[in-house]
C-alpha cells in the first residue's frame, strides 16, 4: 500500500516513553503511517491549534499518550493535572469523534483493596493522577467506538532518560542514593515496547470500551528493584526495605494487579511476566 492510501494515526507524547516506543514499534499495523507529536511540535492545551492541525491533516485515529504523569506533580498542582489529564483529553475525544481513539490509563484508577482487577472493576484512586484519569476515561468512552487501555509502570529507554521506573531507579544509583522499595507494594510492571505492541495491535483489531494491558506476574516494588539491579552488588547494596502501610504522605493502593485476560484474547499473543521479558533482553 502507498502512501496516499496509508491511513494516519496521530501518536500523542511521542517524546515519553510509550509514545516513543510506538514510534520505534515493528507492530504498526499495514496501510497505516504514525505521526508522533511532542511537545515541541504542538502544544495540546491550545485548542485551536490541535483543531487546526486536525483539520489540516485530517488523521484517522489517535493514541493518546500525553499525559502529566508525575504523581507528585499531580498531587501538588491538580489544577494543572486536570487540564493535561481530562481537558485536553475531552478535545481530543471531540475531535475524534466517530474515529478510533486509543486513551491510555492507569492501574493508579483503582485502591488497591480488590485486586486482581478486570475491566469492570469499581475504580477508586487514592491519589490526584488516578482521579484525573478516571475522569478522563469516561469522557472517552462517551464514544462507543473509543478504547482506553490501562497499564501498569513500564520498563523503557525514553528519550529524556527519566521517564521509565528503570531509569529513575538507576538515576539514584548513579549518584549512590539508597532507595526503599516497599515489600508490600505490588505492581505488574511490563516492557514499554511491549505496550506498544499492545496498542497497535488493539487499534488494529479495532478493540473498544476497556481493555487492561501489563505484565503477567505481580511483583512487589522491592522485588522489582532487585531485577532492575541485575545481580550488580552496588546496586543491590543501595535498595532497602520498607513498608506501604508506614508510609507518610500520599496514599498509595498496595495491590494494583490487572487481569489481562482480555487483552490477550484481543491481541492473538501472551503478554509476558517482568522476568521473562528482562531475560529476553540481557
Amino acid at each position: 500500500m502507498n502512501g496516499m492510501n496509508a491511513r494516519t494515526c496521530w501518536v500523542t507524547g511521542a517524546g515519553g516513553l510509550i509514545g516513543s516506543a510506538l514510534m520505534a514499534s515493528r507492530g504498526l499495523p499495514r496501510g497505516w503511517v504514525a505521526v508522533g507529536l511532542g511537545r515541541r511540535m504542538l502544544d495540546l492545551a491550545d485548542a485551536g491549534a490541535v483543531a487546526a492541525r486536525f483539520r489540516e491533516e485530517r488523521p484517522d485515529a489517535v493514541i493518546h499518550c500525553a499525559a502529566m504523569s508525575r504523581t507528585g506533580d499531580c498531587q501538588r498542582d491538580p489544577g494543572a493535572a486536570r487540564v493535561s489529564n481530562v481537558e485536553v483529553t475531552r478535545g481530543l475525544a471531540g475531535l475524534f469523534e466517530g474515529k478510533p481513539m486509543v486513551f491510555l490509563s492507569t492501574d493508579l484508577v483503582f485502591d488497591g483493596e480488590g485486586a486482581p482487577y478486570g475491566e469492570g472493576a469499581r475504580t477508586n484512586p487514592l491519589m490526584v493522577y488516578g482521579e484525573t484519569k478516571v475522569e478522563a476515561e469516561r469522557v472517552v468512552l462517551e464514544d462507543p467506538g473509543h478504547l482506553v487501555v490501562r497499564t501498569s509502570i513500564n520498563h523503557g529507554r525514553s528519550p529524556t532518560g527519566d521517564r521509565g521506573f528503570n531509569e529513575e531507579m538507576e538515576r539514584a544509583w548513579a549518584t549512590g542514593r539508597r532507595l526503599d522499595l516497599f515489600v508490600d507494594e505490588y505492581r505488574c510492571p511490563i516492557g514499554a515496547e511491549v505496550t506498544a505492541r499492545a496498542l497497535w495491535r488493539l487499534l488494529e483489531v479495532g478493540a473498544t470500551g476497556i481493555v487492561h494491558v501489563a505484565g503477567a506476574q505481580r511483583l512487589s516494588r522491592w522485588e522489582i528493584g532487585r531485577l532492575v539491579a541485575g545481580g550488580d552488588a552496588r546496586r543491590e547494596a543501595l535498595i532497602g526495605e520498607a513498608s506501604v502501610r508506614a508510609h507518610v504522605g500520599m496514599r498509595r493502593p498496595a495491590d494494583t494487579t490487572l487481569d489481562i485476560r482480555r487483552a490477550q484474547g484481543l491481541m492473538g499473543f501472551e503478554l509476558p511476566g517482568y522476568e521473562e521479558w528482562l531475560r529476553g533482553r540481557r
